[in-house]
């Protein structure tokens, strides 16, 4: 292991990788919750939703802004020149968006109509239905299923740099310190968690993401600001400096939040709705819990894992592929062994082990065949292998 460069950031790598390891939990845990899945389990578990509400109010706003923060890497890496940046951004999200979209995700809604009763075959559905936008049955079609955070990218990309391409560099100049003057000192918890408490609460669908772009008013600020926030923290050392200061206590304050979220679950559990006297306060404790977790996991990211190590090139280029895939296959191993008889724990991990195993091998034959490269979010050609000297200040391979 060997320190990282100042100019490329290895803990902004691995809290990514990891990031993307956890929501291969999440949604193998989301098919033993009573908010169902296209391929429920046969049976509930309890108490799954309280781990994975310790997940739910922070992941995306994390992987929202380790995203911006690998957008400001690579546009540095581009000279600070909006064209070839958004070009490189379009090819490397678009591609793999319209790949997955055609080829990846229609086994999803496929496998729930199934199990809802439809009788034809998947190239019937393939000619037919897939692509009818109507609904068939109960399922609208077509879907981007998991591929709506993509989407999402892309239009916060492309907002970005429409931004800046209207903007002059002396407007950009005085938003970013003046954002950086606010954000870096003793406002940093409380004014990110009072946004995130406004947007979740008084905007409609709250914390219920609708993966609709044209309906998710409530994420787009939420998601597209945190966007915004790792951005501007690539570039700001002042606002590096108050993470490192407050991470601490922001540590603190998410497992305070997570407390809240958990007691809630546990007295109204599954689907029973919170009485309207306490929505507030639990929305509120979710904030704190968004904010506070990205919080002490950048302080963290930075303080302990800003290491380089021979994994991490191959890992941070898997993650792309691995979340194109991990959906497809787990809802076709969960529509299989949904009637094997297993009881929760055999089947959990025989869906983690099946999810994670067919991820890595879509990536492994992938990344090996040229012309699919691009179209899983690769780069056209192989890097060669490296010596471990750090090459720039882009994250490797950074898809996101």
């Amino acid at each position: 292991m060997k320190p990282a460069s100042p100019q490329r950031h290895y803990g902004m790598d691995w809290l990514r990788i990891g990031a993307f390891v956890l929501l291969i939990f999440y949604h193998v845990g989301f098919n033993f919750t009573p908010w169902g899945y296209q391929t429920p389990t046969r049976g509930v578990v309890s108490w799954a939703e309280i781990p994975l509400l310790g997940l739910s109010p922070w992941r995306l706003s994390l992987l929202f802004a380790i995203s911006g923060y690998a957008s400001a890497a690579l546009l540095a890496k581009d000279g600070g020149n909006t064209g070839p940046f958004f070009r490189n951004r379009l090819a490397r999200l678009g591609i793999p968006l319209i790949f997955g979209l055609i080829v990846v995700v229609p086994p999803q809604p496929y496998m729930g109509l199934v199990n809802s009763g439809y009788e034809h075959g998947y190239l019937y559905y393939m000619l037919h239905d897939a692509f009818s936008f109507q609904k068939v049955r109960y399922e609208y079609v077509p879907r981007t299923m998991h591929l709506w955070f993509v989407v999402y990218l892309l239009a916060y990309t492309a907002g970005l740099c429409a931004v800046r391409a209207v903007l002059p560099q002396s407007g950009r100049d005085a938003i970013r310190k003046g954002a950086e003057r606010v954000l870096s000192g003793p406002a940093l918890l409380p004014l990110g968690i009072l946004g995130v408490y406004l947007v979740r609460e008084y905007l409609p669908h709250g914390w219920t993401d609708m993966h609709s772009i044209l309906e998710d008013r409530a994420a787009h600020l939420h998601y597209g600001g945190m966007f915004l926030f790792g951005f501007l923290l690539r570039q700001s050392e002042a606002l590096r400096q108050a993470i490192a200061r407050q991470w601490k206590l922001a540590a603190v304050l998410a497992v305070a939040g997570f407390a809240w979220t958990a007691g809630d679950t546990m007295i109204f559990p599954g689907n029973t709705p919170t009485p309207p006297q306490w929505q507030g306060p639990l929305c509120f404790s979710k904030s704190v819990q968004s904010w506070s977790t990205v919080i002490a996991l950048f302080g963290i990211a930075d303080r302990f894992w800003n290491y380089d190590s021979k994994w991490r090139p191959t890992l941070a280029e898997a993650v792309f592929p691995v979340y194109i895939a991990h959906q497809t296959i787990m809802v076709f191993v969960s529509y299989w062994v949904r009637d094997k008889g297993l009881t929760a724990l055999p089947e959990f991990l025989l869906l983690c082990s099946s999810v994670g195993i067919g991820s890595w091998l879509f990536y492994l034959v992938g990344r090996e065949i040229g012309p699919l490269r691009p179209l899983i979010g690769l780069k056209r050609h192989r890097a060669p292998k490296r010596d471990n000297t750090p090459s720039g200040p882009e994250l490797a391979s950074s898809t996101t």
